[in-house]
């Protein structure tokens, strides 16, 4: 199978496959549109970007995969896969193991899809080394009556982000962490005393994402999350979503109380990306700031240091004393 880059030589496969692609990250494919489109095309070709599309060719069959990396996030995401009648080809999870290997070359430690469980690419993707760490479900709140706005949501402010920072290590499993960013900047909105609500939003020319981090113990989440469609700002007519993963699955019975519509239930997919070190290879480590570094050759047994723990040197105790008589 030969899998390359893909050129502008391939824009009609890519024009013939527009409507035939398995979109992996759902946040991406509702707010921004059809990555298969010619303006997506021509984003391919900036270098200060990270997207890569490869294109397997074999026996006539061509496919196409895409990933791409955001530079403050320390996991690559797979795009699309095309054409969906071709998801059970057997040279599939080839072409995922070399897009998977561009991330690895950008910096990324993981690699994440999106994908429905019942899709004909789960078995590629599993083939490829990826295992399911979440479930989700991506509602749609476009439908639902809208409460009256100004009932405390507020924008993030940089005081908010010690509360919301704990608010996600409440909420986000360890397991999910690596591939679930926690905030750094002041974004989205804010509501209710000690920061118990907080939404992300991800918006596009197509739609409005909302990523909820919400206590579990809070009180009228329901209401809250409706009065909150009437404080986004130049929403338009653009349909609003909501993502629900399954560490926050008890929301749902909420969103549908509210006369929301629920999506499929999708498989969020993780392969971690490893590069064995060799003994005696040397490797380049990156001093922080201010830090003075000093070169030493001694290994931790020999400095007496095992697991953590400092081995210090035992008291000076006397030798028993031979019983009297012996002899």
């Amino acid at each position: 199978m030969n899998i390359r880059p893909l050129d502008l030589l391939d824009l009609p496969i890519l024009s013939r496959y527009r409507n035939e692609a398995l979109f992996l990250d759902s946040t991406r494919a509702l707010t921004r549109g059809n990555p298969l489109s010619a303006a997506g095309f021509l984003s391919h070709f900036n270098p200060a970007r990270h997207i890569y599309t490869a294109i397997a060719k074999e026996d006539g069959d061509s496919l196409l995969g895409c990933v791409i990396h955001a530079p403050d996030e320390t996991f690559a995401r797979l795009l699309y896969l095309a054409p969906s009648p071709l998801l059970t080809h057997p040279g599939l999870a080839a072409l995922i193991e070399n897009l998977s290997a561009q991330a690895g070359t950008w910096g990324a430690f993981q690699v994440v899809a999106e994908v429905d469980e019942t899709s004909e690419a789960f078995p590629a993707l599993r083939n490829s080394g990826f295992a399911v760490y979440a479930w989700q479900r991506v509602w749609d709140l476009s439908s639902i009556a809208e409460a009256a706005a100004g009932s405390g949501w507020t924008r993030t402010r940089e005081a908010d982000l010690p509360a919301i920072q704990s608010l996600y290590h409440q909420i986000v499993p360890p397991l999910l962490q690596a591939v679930e960013s926690m905030p750094h900047r002041a974004e989205g909105f804010v509501c209710g005393e000690g920061t118990r609500h907080h939404v992300r939003v991800s918006h596009g020319a197509a739609g409005v994402m909302l990523i909820p981090l919400i206590h579990p113990d809070s009180e009228r989440a329901g209401e809250r999350l409706a009065s909150l469609l009437g404080s986004l700002p130049a929403r338009g007519t653009r349909p609003v979503y909501l993502r629900v993963r399954s560490y926050q699955a008890w929301l749902e019975p909420t969103l549908a109380d509210l006369g929301a519509r629920a999506g499929e239930r999708q498989a969020v997919m993780v392969k971690h990306l490893t590069r064995r070190i060799k003994d005696e290879e040397t490797v380049k480590a990156v001093r922080p700031a201010g830090a003075s570094v000093q070169p030493s050759r001694m290994s931790r047994a020999e400095t007496g240091e095992i697991s953590g723990v400092s081995q210090k040197p035992a008291a000076n105790i006397p030798p028993e004393s031979s019983p009297r008589g012996a002899g």
